[in-house]
């Protein structure tokens, strides 16, 4: 590749195929360390926007929620058991 035009330039995918191990020769997103086809800016929309959302019990917020109920249920069973000896 002897050209000097900016395509030509632009940073290349980081990449591998896992059967050849040879890097992928697509070149890199503005931003990012791989190309558009391995994931560059990807992912669906958080919450009420995915198409997918339901109810949201499963998001972030709600699960990080349950956690703390269940860590202060540990820590409150644990207290009952030092006073129950």
């Amino acid at each position: 590749m002897n050209s000097s035009l900016p395509m030509h330039l632009s940073p290349r995918c980081s990449a591998k195929s896992k059967r050849t191990g040879e890097p992928c020769r697509a070149p890199a997103v503005t931003g990012w360390t791989v190309c558009r086809c391995h994931g560059a800016g990807g992912g669906a929309p958080k919450g009420p926007r995915n198409g997918n959302y339901r109810h949201g019990g499963f998001t972030c917020e709600t699960i990080a929620q349950r956690r703390e109920i269940a860590a202060w249920a540990r820590m409150l069973a644990l207290e009952a058991k030092k006073l129950a000896v």
